[in-house]
């Protein structure tokens, strides 16, 4: 393959892998031959995509599942072959509940779109007051933001619903996706539909009604997938199938690889070498080069080459987060454990965010016998917590579910998963930072960022983030400028 082009991914995460099989993909498409090589200093592929198979548990120490309204995950599942073990949440009469006010409450199904027949619910739900109800009705007449400007997510539904529909509500799920504090998250880089959907009606309750019967149409009415779809057997069997047609397309896989530094050379004008400098000592130079590791890792190469890029980049900043799964004997579940499980609002001043029951939300994840709780601790503000060792973390877990449900039994099972510095954090200002470090970068052509850190934290967001990442590459070794 003496005419064929070389292409270096760093980072094996979701991000890396689904950009090396869109390269793939594209690269055939357009009869460009490209050799790929994939750089993880990690022993294992996935990064935080982790299953973890015990007996007859099956817990996910990372993402247990993705949103199946965002196509580009349904879609790389069918490409893999794996539609076939998509799973459904289970069909529960409950689905969710939150912790306010010393005890929990179902989460009305209507969150933000209040009709008429759903008025009911909220006001059953206690967890607003007649008077918080009318003040988030009031987004139907309050006059649309003017300024184009960043806003705070905290500012942002503050000002459209107000501050008791903030903390009880929203507050506790935006925690749930980010592990962040709504009062530094930018509303446009993680939640732009609503100032949109302000900016178009007036009102966000407007927008939500208005689109509601296209989300319901004819196109959607077939769709079998519930909101959130997982695995059947754990979400690494993705990982699984996707090295498996890597290794099938040829690409070259190196996990347990850090690369330690990167140099830049260039003999054409517009046109660069990047040699990729590994730990053993070893390099590798390609044509092009995809950086698919955390912002702060990326910071690090890149500043060498530009102090600039290096710096932004080191601007976003990160979270640190574990999960703590327990097993315990089905017969001890009382009645507060029903539904998919519960969130507690930052204002409830609790160390935990949101638990999940496992086992009633997922098919196919513990012995009809046994109750699987996955808990969620740490995230901004909230992370010393992770100071004390597994065993304390845990009974601080426990000690919480107590409290929370009146779940007291010994569990049969406990499994403590750490991510240190693995959320990263759309704060205010992140989509200007992210058009800065474009800026930055313009002059290496060839060389691509993609990853978690950037346009989306999901499973969803990362694989079309690696697919816009691989055409551009296409693109650039294609012979195209800019």
């Amino acid at each position: 393959m003496s005419n064929s082009r070389t292409v270096a991914i760093v980072g094996g995460g979701i991000s890396g892998l689904a950009t090396a099989f869109s390269l793939q993909e594209r690269a055939g498409a357009t009869g460009l031959r490209i050799e790929c090589t994939v750089f993880d200093a990690s022993p294992a592929w996935g990064g935080k995509i982790v299953t973890h198979r015990v007996g007859e548990l099956v817990t996910e120490a990372g993402p247990d599942s993705f949103l199946s309204q965002k196509p580009a995950g349904l879609e790389f599942i069918e490409k893999l072959g794996l539609t076939n073990q998509l799973i459904s949440t289970n069909e529960t009469g409950k689905k969710a509940c939150v912790y306010s006010g010393g005890r929990l409450r179902e989460l009305p199904e209507g969150l933000v779109v209040i009709t008429p027949g759903q008025i009911g619910p909220f006001l059953q739900s206690g967890l607003l007051t007649v008077t918080g109800l009318s003040r988030m009705g009031l987004d139907l007449v309050l006059p649309a933001r003017r300024s184009q400007d960043d806003e705070s997510l905290a500012s942002f539904f503050r000002r459209r619903f107000g501050r008791q529909a903030f903390e009880r509500m929203m507050e506790p799920l935006m925690a749930g996706i980010y592990a962040g504090d709504a009062e530094q998250m930018s509303v446009k880089a993680t939640f732009p539909r609503f100032p949109e959907l302000e900016r178009e009606y007036g009102s966000v309750i407007r927008g939500m009604m208005a689109a509601r019967p296209r989300a319901t149409g004819p196109a959607s009415a077939g769709r079998k997938q519930t909101m959130f779809v997982s695995l059947k057997n754990g979400l690494e069997d993705l990982v699984t199938a996707l090295v498996r047609r890597l290794t099938e397309q040829g690409v070259t896989l190196k996990c347990g690889s850090t690369v330690e530094s990167l140099r830049v050379r260039s003999h054409q004008l517009g046109r660069w070498t990047y040699d990729v400098m590994l730990n053993d000592g070893s390099a590798l130079s390609v044509d092009s080069l995809v950086l698919a590791t955390p912002a702060y890792v990326s910071a690090e190469l890149l500043r060498p080459l530009t102090p600039i890029a290096g710096g932004l980049l080191e601007l976003i900043p990160y979270a640190s987060t574990a999960t703590v799964a327990m097993a315990y004997p089905a017969s001890v579940a009382g009645g507060a454990v029903q539904g998919f499980g519960f969130v507690v609002p930052r204002v409830e001043q609790r160390e935990l965010i949101a638990a999940t029951w496992t086992s009633l939300k997922w098919p196919h994840r513990a012995p009809g016998d046994q109750l699987l709780v996955r808990c969620y601790v740490g995230g901004v503000g909230r992370e010393a917590i992770l100071q004390l060792d597994d065993r304390e973390l845990a009974g601080r877990v426990r000690s919480e579910l107590k409290q929370i449900c009146g779940l007291a039994a010994d569990p049969t099972y406990v499994e403590v998963n750490r991510w240190i510095k693995a959320m990263p954090q759309y704060v205010l200002g992140h989509l200007e930072r992210l058009e800065q470090i474009d800026r930055a970068l313009s002059r290496y052509g060839g060389l691509v960022l993609t990853g978690s850190a950037y346009r989306g934290v999901g499973i969803p967001d990362c694989i079309r983030d690696g697919a816009i990442a691989a055409d551009r590459v296409v693109r650039y070794l294609s012979g195209e400028r800019g």
